[in-house]
This record gives structure tokens, C-alpha cells and sequence, in this order.
């Protein structure tokens, strides 16, 4: 292996552990921050620090060249991604545990193998359905048995939304990223901060702003600076020398990552049946993935 692809794929691991660390970082938080203005804050600061990205010279004159249709397009990926999604992530955070959480929002590859199929003409393969299968068959194991406290279901439910919406920005996000001629950074930057800005709106008139200790500001300028705009751009620069499977796999151990770190840090403790589920369900994800990422990029996904 070449110096430069062990030092990319290096550096994509470390992206993915950073990613994985927001779990704990957003659950340890939420103890004094409402959700939907912690996920604003976030969001809201990484846009600004990544703002001087989209403004150069080149970008500039591609974005005044855009039209309307591409604008609304990015509009409306800002409030999927952003909005629903991270709101809904922090919010189902609040009810659920961290390995849980991430168990969820792991389903959106296989919603979006589907919704390829109806919207993109890219239909599943065969072998993703085989995954598709494994996956289900690791989180029946780890939700056995089937007791869920109302809390959780609640958790559940919101997770529910923003696996949905997480689904159609992907697919929205790859129409986006093959017609419309601009590059991955500058969509990221303008959907951020259109869904960012909306999102702190909501969060701050309902949930207001509480008053907020050193600790909090330290984990919200982390989350913001290192886990969305350093690790962004850091991905970014990987995806140059990895290959999709490469990154694909990579990006695919955070589940057990945020499992580790839950386990750790929060005393989430789990059973040799969640254990196994999670094993199962990395694989059946690993599986619907890699069939088709050589010819496909691979989605952001982002924590």
C-alpha cells in the first residue's frame, strides 16, 4: 500500500471516530441544551467556518450562473439534511440510547437502494437485497425481546423521520451532485446553511436559549469547528485517494465505534444479543453499500 493511500485511509478512519464521538459529545449536552437549538448552534457555526469555501472566485461565478430549479433544489436538501434530519438525530438522542440511535439511521442505505430504483433508475441490486435481509435480521436481534418503554418509542418515532428525510436528501444530494455541475463542497456549504439557519430558527423560538455554561459552549465549538468542518473537509480530501468501497467500509465501522464509545463514556452497557445484532446489521449494510459504490460516490454521512 502506497504511503499516501495509508495515510488517506488513516486519516478517513480518524474522520469516522470523530463523527462517532459526536453521539457522545450531543448526549452529554443535551443534559442543559434543548435539542433543536443545540443542533442549530452547531450547524449554524460549521456553515460560517465553512462559508470562505463557497465564496471563492470560481464558485462564485458558478453559483451566479445557476438556475432557479437547482437553487430550489438546494433549498429543499438543506431542510431535509439539515433541518429534519440532524433535528430529528438530537432529538431522538434525547430518548435513546446512543448505539440505538446510530442502529436507525444505519437504515438509510437501504431506503435509499429503493428510492434509486423509483427516482434515479438505479435499481437494487440483487446482492443488496441479500443485505437488506441481514440488516433486518441484526436489528430484530438487537431490539430482542421486544419490550420498548413508551420513552423509546417516542425516540423511535422521531428517529423514524429523520431516517426518512436522511433517505431523500441522499437521493436528493446524488441527483443534485451529477446534474447540476457543482462541486460536493459548495452544495454542502449552501444546503448547510440554509437547513442550519431554519433549524436554529425553530429551536430558538421554541425551545429558547437557556443560559449556557463554558462546558456547553466547548462541546458546541467542537462539534462545529473539528467534527463538521475540520472532519468535512478532511473526508473530503480522503475520497480523492480512497476508492468508494475503501471509504465505504470505513465509513461503516461507526457503528460499532459509537457502540464502544456509548459503552465508555455513558455506561451504555449491551448484551451479547445487541452485540450480535449490531455485528449483523454492520454486515447487511456493508453488503448493500459496496455492490454498486465503485460506480457510485459515496454519501456523506456525517455526525
Amino acid at each position: 500500500m502506497r504511503p499516501a493511500h495509508t495515510r488517506a485511509a488513516l486519516q478517513a478512519l480518524l474522520v469516522t471516530f470523530l463523527w462517532s464521538t459526536s453521539f457522545v459529545l450531543v448526549k452529554i449536552g443535551l443534559a442543559d441544551i434543548p435539542a433543536l437549538t443545540f443542533a442549530g448552534l452547531r450547524y449554524t457555526l460549521a456553515f460560517v467556518l465553512l462559508l470562505p469555501f463557497a465564496l471563492r472566485q470560481r464558485q462564485r461565478k458558478q453559483l451566479q450562473s445557476l438556475p432557479a430549479a437547482i437553487w430550489w433544489r438546494l433549498i429543499l436538501l438543506g431542510i431535509l439534511f439539515y433541518s429534519l434530519t440532524q433535528g430529528a438525530n438530537f432529538l431522538a438522542l434525547v430518548y435513546l440510547p446512543t448505539a440505538t440511535t446510530s442502529l436507525l439511521f444505519n437504515f438509510t442505505p437501504v431506503i435509499v437502494a429503493f428510492l434509486s430504483g423509483a427516482l434515479l433508475r438505479e435499481p437494487p441490486h440483487a446482492r443488496q437485497m441479500i443485505g437488506v435481509v441481514v440488516f433486518l435480521l441484526g436489528t430484530i436481534l438487537y431490539f430482542y425481546p421486544l419490550q420498548i418503554p413508551l420513552q423509546e418509542i417516542i425516540g423511535l418515532s422521531i428517529a423514524a423521520v429523520g431516517v426518512f428525510s436522511n433517505a431523500f436528501s441522499s437521493v436528493l444530494g446524488r441527483h443534485i451532485n451529477r446534474d447540476s455541475g457543482l462541486d460536493a463542497m459548495t452544495v454542502t456549504v449552501i444546503s448547510m446553511g440554509v437547513g442550519a439557519i431554519v433549524l436554529l430558527a425553530v429551536g430558538l423560538s421554541v425551545q429558547g436559549l437557556p443560559t449556557l455554561s463554558w462546558r456547553n459552549w466547548i462541546i458546541i465549538l467542537w462539534l462545529a469547528v473539528v467534527n463538521s468542518a475540520f472532519a468535512f473537509t478532511l473526508w473530503n480530501h480522503t475520497l480523492r485517494i480512497l476508492s468508494a468501497t475503501e471509504s465505504s467500509v470505513i465509513n461503516n465501522t461507526m457503528l460499532v465505534q459509537i457502540a464502544i464509545l456509548g459503552w465508555i463514556f455513558l455506561g451504555e452497557s449491551l448484551t451479547w444479543w445487541e452485540l450480535l445484532g449490531l455485528g449483523l446489521a454492520t454486515a447487511g449494510i456493508m453488503i448493500v453499500q459496496l455492490v454498486k459504490s465503485d460506480s457510485s460516490s459515496v454519501n456523506q454521512r456525517g455526525a
